[in-house]
């Protein structure tokens, strides 16, 4: 059984259904706001460039913003693009280790709809937050 398995799958299908109802082209903006509308109609928990600090030793040291963060517990990480790319993958791997969130979505919007499913987990997760 995957962590977070039932919503990550419901996920995937708002993902796929914005991929049906648009198609390949649009700048990754367009996705993440129509994918942001579908999720909030299937009456998730959706917030959109939710900010994390990410530490060195204990001290900020900069931040990010995810692109979409569902119920609290998974990281979306969208792209347009021709295909899912390693440091595509690295970031959100990135993401998810400055966070307290253990799963993260990479969904491409590119000519082929892609997704990767990451998880990371650590002692540390419980001292982020």
């Amino acid at each position: 059984m995957l962590l977070h398995g039932d919503l990550t799958d419901e996920i995937l299908d708002a993902f796929f259904g914005v991929y049906n109802e648009l198609g390949y082209g649009f700048l990754e903006k367009v996705y993440q706001n129509a994918l942001y509308f579908e999720l909030k109609e299937r009456r998730l928990e959706v917030v959109a460039q939710q900010r994390w600090a990410v530490r060195y030793k204990g001290r900020e040291v900069g931040e990010y913003y995810s692109d979409l963060t569902v119920n609290g517990l998974v990281i979306l990480e969208l792209k347009a693009c021709e295909t899912i790319l390693a440091e595509h993958q690295q970031q959100l791997q990135n993401y998810l280790k400055a966070s307290t969130i253990e799963v993260g979505l990479l969904l491409n919007f590119g000519k082929r709809p892609e997704f990767i499913r990451k998880i990371f987990t650590n002692q540390n997760k419980s001292l982020i937050r």
